[in-house]
């Protein structure tokens, strides 16, 4: 019931973090892999300010992330050397290519990892035909239902403010934010939690109004990991 609570956001869209999973495990502390999952053309939704789906790290703490909400929780030596087990059986294969395709669909499933290169797998992991496929969608699947005893959530302290021009559907709310827009455009700007109460985090904007202009504005919750 814990799991399902936390991520009950996600299990409709499947939001990832596009723009993060440019950065791969490179802005996480101690990071050994790192799933970001991408659903295009996800209505009124700003897919790059959700978590990260699923982060581990070297020490066997790991981060589950819904499209706001995030977890963690801590793997034992057997569990963290069997998903490292796993990880490397991929990384060795011969026939792995840096995109792959699984089976029907547009979702895509961007796995990052501190040793080796990135794959993108995109389509239904669950018809993924043979070889590097099916053991890329193995393990891809293994990360989406990830479920642990310890995973408990956690409330990040910072975010990372993302703005875009434009508009969305409805009336917008005004400027309260404490980056002015023109500031926040060009990059994402880091935001601390205290300064941001009542505005919807994650993979869900607002529309926000700022001298006769309108905005779409995200909040991504960072992980306690991430250096910025």
């Amino acid at each position: 019931m814990r799991r399902i609570v936390i991520l009950a956001a996600t299990a409709a869209t499947l939001s990832g973090s596009a723009w993060a999973s440019e950065e791969g495990v490179r802005g996480i502390k101690d990071g050994e892999l790192r799933l970001d999952v991408i659903t295009p053309g996800a209505f009124e939704q700003m897919p790059e300010a959700a978590p990260p789906r699923f982060v581990l790290l070297d020490d066997g703490r790991f981060f589950v992330g819904g499209s706001s909400a995030v977890a963690s929780g801590q793997l034992d030596g057997k569990e963290h050397k069997k998903l490292r087990k796993m990880i490397d059986s991929i990384l060795k294969r011969k026939d792995l290519t840096a995109n792959i395709e699984l089976g029907p669909g547009e979702t895509q499933y961007r796995l990052s990892f501190r040793k080796g290169e990135p794959i993108t797998a995109t389509g239904d992991p669950e018809s993924a035909p043979y070889g590097a496929a099916r053991d890329v969608a193995r393990l891809v699947l293994t990360l989406l239902e990830f479920d642990h005893i310890t995973l408990a959530p956690i409330e990040p302290q910072q975010l990372l403010l993302i703005v875009h021009q434009g508009e969305l559907r409805g009336g917008c709310r005004p400027w309260t934010l404490p980056v002015p827009p023109l500031d926040a455009l060009p990059a994402p700007r880091l935001v601390n939690a205290g300064d941001v109460i009542g505005w919807p985090r994650g993979s869900t904007p607002a529309s926000v109004c700022a001298k006769g202009k309108r905005y779409i504005v995200g909040l991504r919750p960072l992980l306690p990991v991430e250096s910025r």
